[in-house]
């Protein structure tokens, strides 16, 4: 939950505090300083709190200014009032980013203050009414939202990643703002924090990808979904695996601190039944499907009902071709588990290749490891070409900074493949491309360690979608 300071003294701060209470006081939580109180209907008490001071005294602003707040917006009637509180704000704050309702032609250099011209705003918004002349931004195309802007924050898992590798499917990048300057994008153009996204596609794709561009870290399963789903069909799973198996799972489940939804399928062992169903609490759901129904689509229907972040399988489930393609098309994280210990890894294993689906999922592999407790070991086979590579290590660098995470990066001659092997535990993570649903026959001659992931089939592995 965000924090969001409004120091309003003025018609213009009443009616913003007003529209906020009525439209976007879901995700953050809102402190507001008055000179004078007035009172707002439809306040909801625990996204509001209301101070009465006066914000030009460096004692008081100080007092509340001791929370980590990400915005402070300030919209006053006097140019001195408004002078000093930014006086204020940046003797405690330095960095701290200031919208202000400018009326004065008020000027400054600071890159984290923003400056709105009221005036030139209303005049804009008048020239929209004219005939034959263009509409420029807010108002072009249909105004369903189709276009967008979003600030990258600290922390995004957008930060320090190359547009070449960012999936954008239904929209586009058209646009980067960066210290009040445009920026063309081009695929190895990389996006900093603080950097202004314009972005253009589909309204619907572009929420998503909003709350992708807002996420940081502890918040996996999300963007893909919010609850973990434990899939068992008991016609593949070795019967004797599966009490192991939903204990590794439930120790997920309690790391990710989400929902667990426990889905048996082509039931026959009775006292496993019952086992199962011990699990039962507010938090993990079980569902036993005794009917002969479409598999399948049961599985895409409960991917959907549940909104799934992360499918948790066991090994055998995985080398299954078919479920490895129904999996695929779902487009969720899946976690397949092997029959070594879970609460022992320590460490979380990427091996380079040359292709930049590591850098794709970079933010996705850190928040896993943070949840988890697991250190980054990312593996370069030195034979190969180098030059893609060091893109992917330059991504994992600059994130590892950003999030406070330090990573190894382990340097070998040899195929990864074969020291992993003698490796004692750790959780491999991949990329879940489509080349990972071809018959295992097929990559026997293969020198793409992703299509050798069953070589490493003993130990758990993650695969994660590349696209958003």
């Amino acid at each position: 939950m965000k924090k969001i300071l409004i120091i309003s003294d003025s018609e213009v701060g009443s009616q913003f505090i007003q529209r906020v209470a009525q439209t976007y006081s879901s995700e953050n939580l809102y402190y507001v300083v008055q000179i004078k109180a007035k009172e707002f209907e439809d306040i909801n008490p625990t996204k509001f709190k209301f101070y009465e001071f006066d914000p030009t005294s460096l004692y008081k602003l100080s007092n509340l200014l001791k929370m980590e707040f990400v915005h402070v917006f300030i919209a006053m009637d006097n140019l001195v009032d408004v002078e000093n509180t930014i006086k204020n704000i940046r003797t405690i704050k330095k960095q701290l980013r200031i919208i202000v309702i400018n009326q004065w032609k008020l000027e400054n250099e600071d890159p984290n203050i923003v400056m709105i011209n009221a005036n030139e705003h209303l005049a804009s918004r008048l020239v929209d009414y004219l005939p034959n002349v263009p509409v420029i931004a807010q108002n072009v195309g249909m105004g369903e939202g189709e276009i967008m802007e979003v600030l990258v924050p600290f922390g995004s898992s957008f930060a320090y990643r190359h547009i070449g590798v960012i999936e954008q499917k239904n929209w586009r990048i058209v646009a980067i703002y960066r210290n009040r300057k445009l920026v063309m994008p081009s695929r190895r153009r990389m996006i900093q924090p603080n950097d202004l996204l314009l972005l253009i596609g589909d309204p619907a794709v572009l929420k998503s990808v909003y709350r992708a561009i807002k996420r940081e870290l502890g918040q996996f399963p999300e963007p893909f979904g919010s609850n973990l789903y434990l899939y068992i069909d008991m016609n593949i799973v070795n019967h004797s695996t599966i009490k192991e198996l939903i204990r590794r799972a439930v120790f997920a489940h309690k790391k990710f601190k989400h929902n667990l939804i426990i889905k048996v399928v082509n039931p026959g062992n009775i006292s496993l039944l019952q086992h199962i169903k011990s699990f039962r609490s507010n938090n993990v759901l079980i569902h036993i499907e005794y009917d002969k129904k479409d598999l399948q689509q049961e599985f895409y229907s409960d991917i959907k009902l549940y909104h799934i972040g992360l499918v948790i399988v066991s090994k055998e489930t995985f080398s299954n071709c078919k479920m490895r393609t129904i999996l695929y098309e779902s487009h969720v994280p899946v976690l397949k588990i092997s029959d070594k210990s879970f609460s022992t890894v320590k460490d979380s294993v990427l091996v380079l290749s040359d292709n930049r689906d590591l850098e794709k999922i970079s933010a996705t592999i850190f928040d896993i490891s943070e949840q988890m407790g697991f250190n980054i070991e990312l593996y370069n086979y030195m034979a190969e070409h180098q030059d893609v590579k060091e893109l992917v290590i330059e991504n994992y660098y600059n994130l590892s900074t950003i999030f406070s995470k330090s990573i190894k990066i382990i340097k070998e001659n040899e195929n990864p493949m074969r020291t992993l092997k003698k490796k004692e535990n750790f959780m491999q993570i991949l990329p879940f491309t489509q080349k990972l649903t071809q018959r295992r026959i097929f990559s026997l001659f293969s020198i793409d360690n992703e299509k050798l992931y069953y070589k490493l089939d003993d130990y758990h592995q993650i695969f994660i979608p590349v696209q958003l």
